[in-house]
């Protein structure tokens, strides 16, 4: 019973009584950066240009491999999304992420691959969604 009224952190309080106050949820605000863990080193330039086109600021952690996975959690609180390609990811990072998304109230996409592409499609889709959500 108490986790339930336990309040969520991370988002300062003038933030969140906004959001309250206007209905806007966190999925259906911009995205203005995001956490993308995980993925191909080589391909995090082209995942930027990506973001970038979208007007949005990739921030990326290599899920482990040379990064500390406890940066994951310093990281959290400043994004709007985190994205995960599941193929590419060590299960402890994968872990960390969806739950810090969800004590910092941060949306996780997990996507299928680390494909260009399948992160292309995620963000088209995430405003498609949000222009549909305005138009209604």
């Amino acid at each position: 019973m108490a986790k339930k009224q336990k309040r969520k952190g991370g988002n300062s309080g003038a933030e969140e009584q906004s959001r309250e106050s206007t209905g806007i949820t966190q999925a259906q605000q911009d995205i203005r950066s995001f956490l993308y863990v995980g993925g191909r080193d080589c391909q995090v330039a082209h995942l930027r240009a990506i973001a970038s086109a979208h007007g949005a600021e990739l921030i990326h952690h290599d899920g482990g491999l040379r990064e500390a996975v406890s940066r994951i959690d310093t990281v959290l609180p400043s994004v709007d999304c985190v994205f995960c390609p599941i193929d590419c990811i060590s299960h402890d990072a994968c872990l960390r992420v969806k739950t810090g998304c969800k004590k910092f109230g941060v949306t996780f996409v997990p996507l299928r691959n680390g494909s260009k592409s399948s992160l292309d499609r995620a963000l088209q889709t995430m405003k498609d969604r949000r222009e549909e959500r305005r138009v209604s």
